[in-house]
């Protein structure tokens, strides 16, 4: 068993803020979770707790039902991993993956059985007598994973490993870190503001906010159901499209009206939705579910202010009415044949908040 469990904590500096506020988690053993969240928002500190770098304020931190609180950190038996490589310069890779087990005086054929297991599964069996400087970035960074597999530890910490590398190098590193996962069968924690990753990689996702969680799930149902407004703009790249207006009811028919155009909303939480008649809400959309050319249904002209072709799909930034709306489809545009673009919504994608909470 490697289950982590933090229960009401809290972590306040001297100056009084807090970083950490009354964090209730509990991560199962074998798990794959990613805290993501906004720069600030608590996330890392989270990580630096549980690896005993930080002191918890308040609350409690368990690891395997073992209170660690006041267990230092070479005692807990946990492996982090940081954006910064930190691998000793003047050291082969071979040296550097077996320093741990050095210190600890292990005996040489345990060191070189090790360090030669791990570097076949992070594939640097032909690297190990190579020095930091003649590694690619992608390779110092599996000698890093490499330095901290080669503990079996029972919970692995990543504190946004990948943020250091370019974006082809985060692709491939973001699959062999979740091969990885697949391999060891190892409790493993990973803090990122990309919600790519987090998308991706986590078994479920912790977002955080101003250091208070917001909601924590499975990807998809985090995407298909957010908790609230900040977790719905968060988890989508481009973000979700916001528009506020009022509920109308017409006829038993459902609308949402805007200053800036009218559309009707369907079934969509009708029986909420017309206690809320007249009251301020904002419609939620995602770019990927605004359809664009001449669909069925209620359609808008809207202006278009920029087009950013991406290969298989493109981003239309559009002028609707005085909206400003970002869409994302496979239609491919030449602004130079047009000006403008009829655009519908897919009904069954829309979001209805009510003062942050999700109505439908």
């Amino acid at each position: 068993m490697s289950k982590v469990v933090l229960q009401n904590v809290t972590k306040k500096y001297s100056n009084n803020q807090t970083a950490v506020n009354n964090i209730n988690l509990e991560v199962n053993d074998k798990e794959f979770i990613v805290l993501v969240g906004p720069s600030g928002c608590g996330k890392s500190t989270i990580l630096r707790m549980i690896a005993g770098l930080e002191q918890v304020t308040e609350g409690k931190i368990y690891i395997d039902d073992k209170l660690v609180n006041h267990v230092p950190p070479k005692d807990r038996n946990i492996a982090m991993v940081f954006q910064n490589y930190a691998l000793y310069p003047h050291m082969t890779v071979f040296e550097n993956m077996a320093f741990g087990l050095t210190i600890r005086k292990l005996p040489k054929d345990e060191i070189k059985k090790r360090v030669t297991e791990t570097a076949e599964i992070l594939e640097l069996q032909d690297l190990l007598s190579r020095k930091p400087k003649a590694l690619s970035g992608g390779q110092r960074q599996r000698v890093a994973l490499g330095r901290a597999i080669i503990r079996k530890p029972k919970v692995f910490l990543f504190d946004e490993p990948l943020s250091n590398l370019d974006a082809k190098l985060r692709v491939q590193m973001r699959t062999e870190i979740s091969k990885l996962h697949q391999k060891l069968k190892t409790t493993m924690m990973y803090v990122t503001h990309d919600q790519t990753e987090a998308m991706t990689m986590g078994d479920r996702i912790v977002v955080i906010n101003n250091g208070i969680i917001q909601q924590v799930d499975k990807p998809l149902k985090i995407y298909n159901n957010p908790a609230n407004k900040f977790v719905a703009g968060f988890i989508s790249n481009p973000p979700m499209n916001f528009i506020d207006g009022v509920i109308s009811i017409e006829k038993r028919i459902v609308k949402f009206k805007s200053q800036h155009f009218t559309l009707n909303i369907g079934e969509c939480g009708t029986e909420y939705l017309q206690e809320l008649e007249n009251q301020i809400v904002t419609l939620g959309i995602r770019p990927e579910d605004i359809l664009v050319g001449n669909q069925a249904g209620d359609s808008h002209s809207a202006d278009i202010e920029l087009i950013e072709p991406l290969g298989g799909e493109s981003l239309y930034y559009l002028h609707l009415n005085g909206v400003k709306l970002v869409v994302k489809s496979t239609v491919q545009i030449e602004k130079s044949e047009f000006k403008s673009v009829k655009i519908s919504f897919k009904k069954d994608r829309i979001h209805i908040f009510y003062k942050d909470k999700p109505i439908c």
